[in-house]
């Protein structure tokens, strides 16, 4: 048999012959292959009759069962089979391409049995192909690193498609494993990184097809070729028919979520889409298509409802991941090397603000991203970071995200949900992990205490707020929800569902950290008391509507949902029964019923004789009458008219200035400052100027006290004039500047421009 601690490329065994004979044999050989066909993978029916779910139920066993033998199988076996069965790879490359992704869970079957078995297929898929990233498994079963390389890149076991479907698959609830197999694949085979740039192109391009379905054109894309004859004749989003309209919303959700798990799961690969300029094309895509995307399912008739609402679901998924892409390149590629200290800081820091400032032209795009990831904290981050960084140049960018969200005609929010912090940490370190285990997984790739990871991730729904079992917003739909409890509960299967629900919403519904928890015993005090097999509890029921129905008509005599015998001789429809339209129109019942209210108006008595022994309060004489206006009658009205020759209407007489005496006693009104020392200062008659010295020094002395008495505090002495150009500047001197920089619209007439655009905006100045 084999050796130890020799890798199974260069191991030899030794084997019977086909007559019996002893042979000798490399340990990966076709000829120990196993004989077993392995059948390709067929997704759920979607409304199936019973045979069609009987008929899958029976094909998926097929297909789990022939994997968990594949992964029971020793290491060497293992290979051999991997490596030489053709039927494996088809069975399980029909699986990566069959799947149902995470939106296209809500059109399974709601059948318990079809959900496990599908649960149960996407674990031994998962673990298989685990295995087969792993080149050492333990210190007497491994690979050389160089033949694992070759072995998986000459037969095709991976290649960067099925990296991609991997991630979308199993990224979510399994980002740590995964992360850790797809960077041992490029580790140990650089070649990935060539055929990678060569898809990124490939993957630009699908842009430019859906550009060119909806008879848009993006800048930038690739040139297709001198412009048809016909080309004003090609259909647009609002023109093509129904069903190409679905299919283009289909392919954009799954490319896009495909883009961002697989640079979510592995950034190393951001530096590569980079390259390619993908956050510009990105934007650009962005501005040209999903406006007239949003515009055609909003504005087309869809003869079914459901069928608008999920491909308007699809496209505000496919918005939210394309902003969420952008971010991770920025991130990864400019913003995380300045975090880390690392080298040419500057130059990093100099290309985000450039990125910045080449998506102010694309305003939809750049307010939908200032939305989810604030520019504003980016910026206040660099300049935390760098300190010398170009005011001017920030403040240029911060004002044309403002502009951006006023061309689309939106208001910013105030709030926001996100802090700087969160904004840097990617989406993956949030998802919530769970367990699996396997024999001949190698122990050494997993990190202590993590327990292994849950293989969920095409139960992945939105990542929107659904309600729970209770009413209460849960983070997680009810089908992840069911993939958590069954994950944990087939390592615990102890532990009663109710407990394990406390668990989930104590940690966050993070799968991983509960099982960790339990395992060493560290659950906080309050579900340490908790009854670890407690049932799950009972759903609450909501009241009935009529119950809580209120209403103004509430207990009245037509109330039937709170009488039970109602009066139908007071109920009719139309004309009443024995009523003609003449008997109706004679009757003057209501005309009497008011006569008698009116008769109080038609005695008017002027004056009131009072009688000896009576008082005014008898005639009600005496109460204030709210209704009388007493406006003028304390008032001269008309005394002050200008018509009038009255005293009141002259103004006192003054005499005029010129005839005044030149006596400064006479003067006595007068107690101005300025004005009295002036006349003083006439004394001297033969001094036809003063000494402009003296005025200053006057003028210095008059504001020192002035300062004086208002406690005025001097600014503090700011030097932004520095060093000569080119002999460097210190950073009191920066620091002078930009604080200049940001208050001179304080005091000078700097923002004369907006408050022009002010005036402008409310109609004080015609346009």
């Amino acid at each position: 048999m084999a050796c130890a601690r020799v890798p199974l490329d260069e191991q030899q065994v030794t084997e019977p012959g086909p007559l019996g004979k002893e042979r000798t044999l490399p340990a990966l050989h076709p000829e120990r292959k196993e004989e077993r066909y392995f059948v390709p993978y067929k997704p759920p029916p979607a409304d199936g009759s019973p045979a069609e779910v009987e008929e899958f139920l029976e094909h998926a066993k097929f297909i789990t069962e022939d994997l968990e033998w594949l992964l029971a199988l020793p290491h060497d076996k293992f290979w051999c089979q991997v490596v030489f069965d053709e039927s494996l790879q088809r069975c399980l490359d029909s699986y990566l391409h069959h799947a149902p992704r995470g939106l296209d869970l809500t059109a399974l079957p709601s059948s318990p049995a079809v959900a496990d078995m599908q649960r149960s297929i996407h674990r031994v898929v998962f673990l298989t192909f685990l295995r087969m990233a792993t080149h050492k498994e333990s210190k007497e079963h491994f690979l050389t690193p160089a033949v694992f390389g070759e072995i998986i890149y000459d037969n095709f076991l991976f290649d960067i498609p099925k990296i991609l479907d991997l991630c979308v698959l199993f990224g979510k609830g399994n980002s740590r494993l995964l992360h850790k197999m797809i960077e041992n694949i490029f580790i140990q085979q650089p070649s990935y990184y060539s055929d990678l740039d060569e898809t990124v192109p490939t993957v630009l391009q699908v842009f430019d097809t859906i550009l060119e379905k909806c008879g848009l054109q993006c800048e930038g894309a690739t040139a297709m070729g001198p412009m048809k004859l016909n080309a004003h004749r090609q259909p647009t989003a609002m023109t093509m028919s129904q069903q190409e309209l679905v299919d283009i919303i289909l392919y954009l959700c799954d490319s896009t979520t495909t883009i961002h798990a697989f640079q979510d799961i592995f950034p190393a690969a951001c530096s590569s889409f980079h390259s390619h300029g993908f956050v510009s094309r990105l934007a650009s895509f962005y501005e040209a298509a999903v406006p007239d995307l949003e515009k055609a399912v909003r504005k087309r008739n869809f003869d079914d409802k459901a069928l608008q609402e999920d491909l308007w679901k699809r496209l505000s998924h496919s918005c939210r991941k394309m902003v969420e892409t952008a971010h991770l390149l920025l991130h990864h590629t400019c913003l995380q090397p300045i975090l880390e200290g690392q080298e040419n800081m500057q130059t990093f820091a100099d290309e985000l603000l450039q990125h910045f400032t080449s998506l102010l032209p694309e305003k939809r795009f750049l307010s939908d991203y200032d939305e989810q990831f604030p520019i504003a904290d980016d910026i206040s981050l660099l300049q935390q970071a760098l300190p010398v960084i170009d005011e001017t140049r920030t403040s240029y960018l911060l004002q044309g995200v403002e502009s951006a969200w006023d061309s689309v005609g939106r208001r910013k929010p105030q709030s926001r949900t996100k802090s700087k912090a969160s904004s840097l940490v990617p989406s993956s370190q949030e998802g919530a992990g769970g367990a699996a285990s396997s024999a001949g997984i190698n122990r050494e790739t997993r990190e202590p205490g993590d327990g292994g990871e849950s293989v969920r991730g095409a139960e992945a729904m939105l990542d929107v707020p659904q309600k729970g079992n209770n009413g209460a917003v849960c983070p997680v739909s009810g089908a992840e929800l069911e993939s958590l409890l069954s994950c944990i509960r087939d390592l615990l299967p102890d532990l009663g569902e109710g407990f394990l629900l406390a668990c989930l919403q104590e940690y966050g519904y993070n799968s991983e950290l509960v099982i960790n928890n339990i395992l060493e015993d560290r659950l906080t005090p309050s579900l340490d008391k908790l009854d670890r097999a407690m049932p799950r509890p009972v759903k609450e029921e909501l009241p009935s509507v009529l119950s809580n129905r209120s209403n103004v008509f509430d207990d009245d005599e037509f109330d039937v949902f709170r009488r039970d015998q109602v009066d139908m001789s007071r109920i009719w429809k139309g004309r009443r029964k024995g009523e003609s339209t003449r008997e109706m129109l004679n009757d003057k019942q209501h005309i009497a019923e008011q006569r008698a209210r009116y008769k109080a108006y038609e005695t008017v008595v002027d004056e009131v004789v009072i009688e000896p022994g009576e008082t005014a309060a008898t005639y009600g004489l005496d109460d204030y009458d709210d209704e009388y206006d007493d406006t003028y009658d304390m008032n001269q009205v008309g005394a002050n008219d200008l018509d009038r020759d009255s005293f009141l209407n002259r103004r006192p007489f003054t005499v005029p200035q010129v005839l005044r005496k030149g006596n400064k006693a006479e003067d006595e009104e007068s107690d101005n400052d300025e004005e009295e020392e002036t006349l003083q200062n006439n004394a001297h008659r033969d001094q036809f100027v003063q000494d402009p010295a003296v005025l200053r020094e006057k003028a210095e002395a008059r504001r020192a006290a002035m300062q004086q008495r208002r406690s005025f505090r001097p600014e503090h002495p700011s030097n932004v004039v520095g060093r000569p150009k080119g002999q460097g500047q210190a950073t009191e001197t920066l620091l002078d500047r930009r604080r200049k920089e940001t208050n001179k619209s304080r005091v000078g007439n700097h923002n004369r421009r907006t408050m022009a655009d002010r005036k402008r905006n409310k109609g004080m100045i015609p346009s």
